[in-house]
C-alpha cells in the first residue's frame, strides 16, 4: 500500500525560513543560480545556521519522539525555490541539526506552491512574498518569514508556542473592512450588533483546528499552547470568542489589545511564531520574537 500523509500535520516550508540563507541569498541576487549552487556545494559540509522557522519546526516534530510511539503525528516537507543540488546541503544542514526531515521538493527558481495539495499542507513558510501569496489565494494557510526577526527563546522546551492576529488570519475580515471604511466606532456598533453570528473562518483557521487536534490526542513529553493577540477590545471581544466556541476550538490565551502594540505582549508569551497581516505588526513583533506576514484581507490589496 503506498504511503500517505494522512492525519498528519504537514508543515511545507522552504530553505530560508527553516535555516539562517541570507549570505548565500544574497550571492544568488547578485549573481546567478550558479554561483550560489557552488557556494552551496562548497559549504555542503558546513551546516547553515538556524534561521527563523527552526524552533517552530523543531518542536512540532518532537511530537514524533514519543518512546514506543509508532504513529507519526507531524511531517516537515521542504519545498523549495532551490536547485536540486543546493537541496544537498539543505537535508545535510537537517541532519547536522537532528532535524528528522525525509521529503523535499525542490524547482530552482519555479514557485513550489503547486505541490501543496499534493503535500496535504496544513501551513506553508516562505521567504518569498509571492509564492505566499499565491499558497493563500489557493487556500493554504501560508505567511512570509520576516527573515531579520530575532529567534524563539528557550523558555519552554516542551510546549509548542504559537500566536495569531484575528480578523485576516484566523477570521475573515469582513470586520476589519468595516473598521477601515467607517472607523471604530462603527466596527464597534457592528461587532456587538453581531455578537452572536460567528465570524467566518480566515486562512488560518484549519491550521489552528489541526493543531488543537494534536493537542487533544496528547503527548506526554510535549504540548502547544495558543494565543490569540488582537487588536479588539469589548464589545468586539465577544464575537471572536464565540466564533472559536462555535468552532469547538480552544485557545489558551486571548489578548484584546485596543489597539495597543503587540509587540511587548509577545514578548511576554514568547511564541515560537506569530502570524499577523499587516506589516506594522510584523515588523514590530519581530522585534521580539519570529514573525511572518499574511498576505491576506483588507490590508494587503
Amino acid at each position: 500500500m503506498a504511503t500517505n500523509l494522512d492525519g498528519q500535520l504537514v508543515v511545507a516550508i522552504s530553505s530560508r525560513a527553516l535555516f539562517d540563507l541570507e549570505e548565500e541569498n544574497r550571492v544568488f541576487e547578485q549573481s546567478d543560480d550558479r554561483a550560489y549552487m557552488k557556494l552551496q556545494l562548497d559549504r555542503l559540509e558546513q551546516p547553515a545556521k538556524p534561521g527563523v522557522a527552526f524552533s517552530l519546526v523543531k518542536k512540532l516534530l518532537a511530537f514524533n519522539t514519543e518512546p514506543n510511539n509508532e504513529v507519526k503525528r507531524v511531517e516537515v516537507v521542504m519545498l523549495s525555490r532551490n536547485d536540486p543540488v543546493s537541496g544537498l546541503r539543505i537535508f545535510r544542514s537537517a541532519d547536522l541539526n537532528k532535524l528528522q526531515l525525509g521529503r523535499g521538493v525542490f524547482t530552482r527558481g519555479r514557485a513550489p506552491y503547486h505541490y501543496l495539495k499534493a503535500l496535504q499542507a496544513n501551513l506553508f513558510l516562505s521567504a518569498n512574498p509571492q509564492d505566499v501569496r499565491a499558497a493563500l489565494n489557493a487556500g493554504f494557510a501560508a505567511a512570509t518569514v520576516a527573515t531579520h526577526a530575532v529567534h524563539a527563546k528557550t523558555t519552554y522546551p516542551n510546549e509548542v508556542r504559537i500566536a495569531f492576529d484575528g480578523d485576516a488570519v484566523l477570521f475573515l475580515d469582513q470586520a476589519e473592512k468595516v473598521f477601515q471604511k467607517d472607523g471604530l466606532d462603527a466596527f464597534q456598533k457592528h461587532e456587538r450588533k453581531l455578537a452572536g453570528k460567528p465570524l467566518p473562518p480566515g486562512p488560518f483557521m484549519p491550521l489552528l483546528k489541526a493543531l488543537h487536534g494534536l493537542q487533544q490526542a496528547g503527548t506526554p513529553h510535549m504540548r502547544i499552547r495558543t494565543a490569540l493577540v488582537t487588536a479588539r477590545s469589548a464589545p468586539a471581544h465577544e464575537r471572536a470568542i464565540r466564533t472559536l466556541m462555535d468552532w469547538n476550538i480552544e485557545v489558551d490565551e486571548a489578548m484584546f489589545l485596543g489597539g495597543l502594540a503587540k509587540g511587548e505582549f509577545l514578548r511576554e508569551f514568547e511564541p515560537d511564531f506569530f502570524f499577523d497581516d499587516q506589516t506594522g505588526h510584523v515588523d514590530a513583533a519581530a522585534q521580539h520574537v519570529p514573525a511572518g506576514h499574511v498576505v491576506s484581507g483588507v490590508s494587503n490589496p
